[in-house]
């Protein structure tokens, strides 16, 4: 009950529909018991001429509240059977009506009142479930199957959400129609009652058995339920090859495996649940059949008990039945809801090493450079940056190259801090990064990754991600720049056209124009290109190529290359080889040098 413990905390600003739902509980659970305790005096005075009383009772104090209340119903209802029985009979009716309806409007009510408790709480983990998946870094998604962080917002979130339904008629309503009934059952029969109570341990155990395994089988469910969910997003977002390569059978057998494993955990998980009604149905009908015998004796051999008394005592045993049966269910409710709010809690509690520091200061503008100083950095075990130096002054374009694998990228991830460096620092006009506030840091660079990402939205709001409420004429001239307005301006509705899903409505080089775009409107002092024009057909590159140099003149560029063709033109093209720093210069005086540059432009000069 830890986790739940912890996901209870959520409820805080809806105490007040609980404590309404209480209340209301408390008047089903009294409103039930009276409903059966009200048939003992009509059985009595109908069918028990001896009964019926002609005097009216005497008030004498707390003590006799109990008979007070008996003689005083007697009596009236006596005086009305004198006076017609037919209008004793409509009165008798309308009492039983009249409690029944009052259990049933509040039984609504309590009902009414924790639906808004219940949804809060299910929008309010779910926001702070998306927050913290916004706050964590990109470190901790690169461990993570996004199949089983979408089961924790969705499916677990739901079970935590009926769970709370569960735990409140575990420890509200159900018990206290328990106590209520127990109460007037010791009324009519302390003897009796304890006869019963010798049974209830024995089927509280038969119950616990029964649950036992609940919670680790959920936790096995909702873990299949996220690998599976993995499965699906990565089958959605590699059609093509799986299509391409004939993996349609491999992918099936994967995805009928997890769903087989999820089917054989429910399975049991179900069925050991389901068990729970009959088991304890079955366990309270052979309560009643053990009171009808003993009881039965106390009425037709020791007489110490009235015919009506006992027919009243039935109902009230066999109203214990339902909120027993309820209670058992609830029960396992919550273990499996336990087992969901852990996964949930696991996500909330988990620290994020990209945080801002306690004093963190605000940067407003960029006057003078980055600097990234004799930093190292690995992702696992194996280093990608080595004593790794560098120096862009501002205004500048620095180019890194170099093979795959050579740590061109985590430079760009490092600046940006996706990550943070394992030695060494990072420093904006002499300002630890770390020192600085993520949002202000990353509100002076504008990003254009290798992989075009863009939204299932308009290519108005993907252009302007990065400025809100940026004008038409705005998004327009960041379009021509990086001449995408050209195939903008053709589609049936423009700027308002949707995309689809990340952006696969368009190609390659018209996904990737519309991200230098999104850079273009946001108008950074320092501009970050991670292979910008890769994706890039040779005749769009020249035009979106002259348009980043001519965006890049008043901006302090990295640009990291793979043409090489593309940053000729750049201040100081930094070569790179294994996380270290290998050759640095401009284009002409390392082509002097014959060395890895050369290498490099002659092996792309044969492309």
């Amino acid at each position: 009950m830890t986790y739940f413990r912890k996901i209870l905390q959520f409820a805080k600003p809806y105490k007040h529909f609980a404590v309404l739902n209480i209340i209301c509980n408390i008047f089903y659970a009294l409103f039930s018991t009276l409903s059966f305790i009200a048939l003992i005096p009509v059985i009595n005075i109908l069918f028990d001429e001896n009964e019926r009383v002609d005097r009216k009772p005497v008030w004498e104090g707390l003590k006799g509240i109990k008979d007070y209340t008996v003689d005083y119903f007697n009596y009236h209802v006596s005086q009305r059977v004198a006076e017609d029985e037919l209008s004793a009979l409509i009165f008798i009716c309308g009492i039983v009506v009249l409690l029944f309806f009052l259990k049933n409007l509040f039984g609504y009510l309590a009902a009414f009142f924790i639906t808004f408790l219940r949804n809060g709480v299910l929008r309010d983990v779910r926001d702070a479930l998306y927050d913290k998946i916004l706050a964590l870094p990109v470190a901790y998604f690169s461990e993570k199957k996004k199949g089983d962080t979408i089961s924790r917002i969705t499916a677990d979130v739901n079970e935590v959400q009926f769970s709370f339904l569960s735990i409140l008629e575990l420890i509200v309503r159900e018990p206290l129609t328990i106590i209520f009934t127990i109460i007037a059952m010791l009324m009519i029969s302390a003897k009796l009652t304890l006869f019963v109570f010798i049974f209830l341990p024995v089927s509280g155990f038969i119950i616990s058995i029964i649950g036992k395994k609940l919670k680790s089988q959920s936790h096995q469910a909702q873990e299949e339920n996220g690998h599976f969910l993995s499965i699906v997003e990565e089958t959605l977002s590699s059609l093509k090859i799986v299509k391409g390569f004939n993996a349609e059978n491999q992918f099936r057998k994967k995805f009928q495996d997890s769903t087989n494993r999820l089917n054989n955990i429910l399975n049991s998980l179900v069925n050991r649940q389901n068990l729970a009604s009959p088991a304890s149905e079955f366990l309270g009908i052979f309560v009643i059949v053990v009171i009808l015998w003993f009881g039965g004796n106390m009425v037709l051999v020791d007489g110490t008990l009235n015919a009506a008394a006992f027919i009243a005592f039935l109902g009230l045993a066999y109203n214990i039945l339902t909120p027993a049966k309820q209670i058992s269910k609830a029960s396992y409710s919550v273990k499996k809801g336990n087992a969901a709010a852990e996964r949930i809690i696991d996500v909330l509690e988990t620290e994020s090493t990209i945080k801002d520091a306690p004093n963190a200061t605000t940067i407003e503008s960029f006057e003078d450079a980055v600097e990234i100083k004799d930093i190292n950095f690995k992702y696992e075990d194996e280093p990608v940056l080595k004593n790794f130096s560098l120096k862009v002054p501002k205004g500048s374009t620095v180019a890194l190259v170099g093979q795959s694998g050579s740590g061109k990228s985590t430079i760009a991830n490092l600046v940006t801090r996706f990550y943070d460096v394992n030695e060494g620092k990072i420093e904006i006009d002499g300002h630890d990064i770390r020192h600085l506030t993520r949002h202000s840091l990353r509100n002076l660079m504008g990003l254009v990754t290798q992989d075009s990402i863009l939204f299932n939205d308009t290519i108005r709001n993907n252009v302007g991600l990065g400025k809100e409420n940026a004008g038409e004429e705005e998004i327009i001239e960041a379009l021509k720049i990086a001449n995408a307005w050209e195939f903008v301006k053709d589609l049936p509705k423009g700027l308002e056209t949707n995309i689809g899903d990340s952006g696969n409505k368009l190609s390659g080089g018209q996904k990737q124009r519309l991200s230098i775009a999104r850079a273009v409107l946001k108008n950074p002092p320092i501009m970050i290109l991670d292979e910008a024009t890769s994706a890039l057909d040779t005749e769009s590159e020249k035009l979106v190529q002259k348009a980043l140099e001519n965006m890049m003149k008043n901006r302090t560029s990295i640009v990291i290359a793979h043409r090489l063709s593309t940053i000729q033109n750049a201040d100081m093209i930094v070569v790179m080889q294994k996380g270290e720093i290998v050759e640095q210069g401009k284009h002409e005086y390392l082509l002097s040098r014959e060395g890895t540059y050369k290498k490099l432009v002659e092996m792309q000069s044969f492309e």
